[in-house]
């Protein structure tokens, strides 16, 4: 793998990590990715078979590395803030699209830390067009925010931690 394809993964996870998308898929005629951030890891092979951990240190080790990401440090940064503490998930009840804010441009529903109430909208999930405002069924602290804006999600797939009041 040459250089700039090592700058252009690198800046990839960068970007998947930075817009907290969970998983990436990517195929070329000579590269083939697979990146998934939460849960079990997958494997992400490349030519000649190269799992995620091999990738990472041959992007570690690439000329001008600034920052190497691994496949420890992608895990970590997918945990929830407390292994310990029980937190509620707030799970889709549709398969569609997800969307943080009523409008682009616009400010999210609820961000991290913020308080909310039982009926609060916390997003919308676009499902054949139209525009389902999913709401917490309880009082408590948004934690985290698992899906990303314009992602699909799944049936049953959480969108967000709360930490009871």
């Amino acid at each position: 793998m040459d250089g700039t394809k090592m700058q252009e993964l690198r800046e990839l996870v960068e970007f998947l990590k930075a817009n907290e998308i969970a998983e990436f898929d990517m195929e070329q005629p000579d590269l083939k990715v697979r990146i998934k951030f939460a849960g079990e890891p997958a494997p992400a092979a490349a030519p000649g078979g190269i799992d995620l951990a091999q990738l990472s240190r041959l992007v570690a080790s690439a000329p001008g590395s600034a920052a190497p990401a691994t496949a420890a440090s992608v895990a970590a940064s997918a945990e929830a803030p407390a292994a310990t503490e029980k937190l509620h998930e707030v799970k889709s009840p549709i398969v569609g699209t997800f969307y943080e804010s009523p409008a682009p441009g616009a400010p999210p529903f609820v961000q991290v830390g913020d308080q909310i109430e039982a009926g609060q909208v916390l997003c919308i999930v676009e499902a054949m067009k139209l525009m389902n405002e999913i709401e917490s069924d309880m009082a408590g602290e948004v934690v985290r925010r698992i899906a990303s804006s314009g992602q699909p999600v799944e049936y049953g797939q959480p969108l967000f931690e709360i930490r009871p009041r």
